[in-house]
């Protein structure tokens, strides 16, 4: 098999050929239940399938021992009603020992989506954000944030824009109205598009209050009433996309469908934080426009290659275990 180490850069334009087997890749994802995690992993599995054919098992940890005694005997994973993995993949610092103990008594080989507080070694390839910070080492891709199931959009209508709107959170002095304030500014500037904005759940409740929500260009759909794939949809469609700042993995979903996308400013709590670190990089790389510059003329632009990656992802694991040499 090929050994050639990680390609640590963005996602680029070049094509994926599937892989041939004789039978599909067997694939246990391991989940903790939360959207987040589960949105890494069902990225990842979309993008394996589209080069090589796949059968996944979904494993709750909830329905597995934990700890370090069933790692060490084998009981979480030796009745698990699955063929054997080829691969084990998860998100979420509870999926660590099932997944390690399932490689020791099943096989296969275990990826993980996060820096993991165990050893990193102990992993086949861990799949690491770069605002993380981590040694170089064979077995860890670094990436631009962390992976999600959103697709390019090839279609976009050229006059739809999306509005993802976050909240308060340990890394950001969040301010409602500011907010309010900015997108006022883009609905105005910006009379003959239409704009749909949704919130997340840590939106502040009075949020939309302090927001002019009567306007006819504009839609509001609460996180509530939206579904799983609500997001995506609109991503795929939208030719802009602002983003408040503190939305990080927003940020990446909305660059990953190929949109043009501008950061709604919220103050950070410390320049030096982990998730600064990571807008700070996009800011400088020229994947996405700041509301001040916005102001001051600069353009919004879609990224020039292919930003997606859940797919540079798969294409290492299909290149450094799947192909012949």
């Amino acid at each position: 098999m090929a050994a050639s180490k990680p390609d640590t850069g963005t996602a680029s334009g070049r094509t994926r050929t599937p892989v041939e087997h004789s039978r599909p890749l067997i694939v246990w994802r391991f989940t903790d239940g939360k959207p987040g995690h589960d949105n890494q992993t069902l990225g990842l599995l979309a993008a394996l399938r589209t080069l090589a054919p796949v059968d996944d098992f979904p494993i709750h940890i909830a329905d597995c021992r934990t700890g370090l005694v069933a790692c060490l005997t084998g009981r979480t994973a030796s009745g698990l009603d699955a063929p054997d993995p080829d691969l084990i993949i998860g998100a979420g610092h509870a999926t660590h020992l099932p997944m390690l103990n399932a490689r020791r008594v099943r096989g296969g080989r275990v990826v993980v989506l996060m820096k993991p507080t165990l050893p990193t070694a102990w992993f086949d390839l861990c799949v690491i954000p770069a605002h993380d910070r981590t040694r170089h080492r064979e077995n860890i891709l670094v990436t631009r944030g962390v992976l999600n199931r959103v697709r390019h959009g090839a279609e976009k209508d050229e006059r739809a824009g999306l509005i993802l709107v976050g909240g308060p959170s340990e890394h950001v002095a969040w301010s409602g109205a500011a907010v309010a304030g900015q997108i006022d500014a883009v609905l105005a500037r910006t009379p003959e598009w239409h704009w749909t904005l949704t919130t997340s759940r840590r939106t502040p409740a009075d949020f939309l209050a302090q927001l002019d929500t009567d306007r006819p260009q504009l839609t509001v759909v609460p996180c509530e009433q939206t579904g799983p794939d609500w997001l995506p949809e609109q991503l795929a469609r939208a030719a802009q996309v602002w983003v408040t700042q503190d939305s990080v993995s927003m940020v990446y979903e909305a660059l990953t469908a190929g949109a043009a996308v501008g950061l709604l400013t919220v103050p950070w709590r410390n320049a030096r934080d982990r998730l600064a670190r990571g807008v700070a990089q996009l800011l400088r790389d020229g994947l996405v426009t700041a509301f001040d510059a916005w102001q001051q003329g600069q353009m919004l632009q879609p990224p020039v290659a292919p930003f997606n990656e859940a797919e540079r992802c798969a294409a290492w694991i299909v290149q450094r275990w799947l192909s012949a040499d």
